[in-house]
């Protein structure tokens, strides 16, 4: 095949389905994978009829340990290579952190970052080689923020894939692959409603909020510029910058004055 193949995972809604319009945009063949194969069809369909580009559709659960490699052998069973990753599979897991489950969060820590940094490790060696290569991880302004009260492993573990993020910048710094760590806000998806936070969530201003298809625009334009860190919108960046020159006790008072606003305890 001509074109170049993009894989996105988390695909079947919100970002995950506005990446794939993107790059289908840009004329990239799809590889699409979710828990929600029914989901993933309609996508495909849809992108098929509007952008001319041939999509594939697996489902799998990447909290199981093999999901990784299923994934992968379909697309190899396709005789495909993996040119462009997003890996924006994720939930939330609301509650007070001794209030939960150890395998509840050990599943968590599965997809949000071990199949992760799995699905980077194992595509990055035929980036390399080929000398062309795009990966997005998709992140939070949460790993870059202190910690909050409620979802405990949330934003540390994206802040352990802005950490990542930064470091494969760096190691593939002229080999032709760029890697950008994607740092959104609230964004208008079925996160919230899966989580079941979805009133806490609806409380916070409106002017903090991004649509999908804006996060998934300015994470392929990063991508593209290979910047290693993205945070679209302006509240969001204001954010960001000032967490970066606040003490780290008043950053952390602030974080725990607002944290009771849209987070279970």
């Amino acid at each position: 095949m001509n074109r170049r193949l993009c894989l996105v995972t988390g695909a079947s809604a919100g970002i995950g389905a506005a990446f794939a319009r993107i790059y289908a945009s840009h004329g990239y063949d799809l590889f699409l994978t979710a828990r929600r194969l029914e989901r993933l069809e309609t996508l495909a369909a849809e992108i098929r009829l509007h952008y001319g580009v041939e999509v594939f559709v697996v489902a799998a659960d990447l909290a199981e340990p093999g999901g990784v490699d299923k994934v992968l052998a379909a697309v190899a069973a396709e005789g495909r290579d993996v040119d462009a990753l997003v890996n924006n599979a994720g939930y939330g897991l609301p509650g007070a952190y001794a209030a939960t489950k150890w395998s509840e969060q050990q599943a968590f820590l599965q997809v949000m970052v071990v199949a992760m940094t799995e699905f980077a490790h194992k595509v990055l060696p035929g980036m390399l080689e080929r000398r062309f290569g795009r990966i997005v991880n998709v992140a939070s302004l949460l790993g870059i923020v202190p910690g909050s009260a409620g979802h405990a492993l949330y934003g540390a573990s994206k802040s352990l894939i802005v950490r990542f993020s930064q470091s494969l910048h760096m190691e593939t710094q002229g080999h032709g692959v760029h890697v950008t760590a994607l740092c959104p806000g609230f964004t208008y998806s079925e996160f919230h409603d899966v989580d079941g936070t979805r009133d806490l969530a609806s409380q916070t201003p409106g002017w903090l909020w991004l649509g999908a298809d804006e996060v998934a625009a300015t994470g392929y334009e990063a991508a593209e510029a290979n910047r290693p860190v993205s945070v679209p919108g302006a509240p969001n960046k204001a954010i960001a910058a000032l967490v970066k020159i606040l003490p780290d006790d008043w950053a952390l008072a602030l974080m725990a004055r607002q944290s009771a606003r849209f987070r279970k305890r």
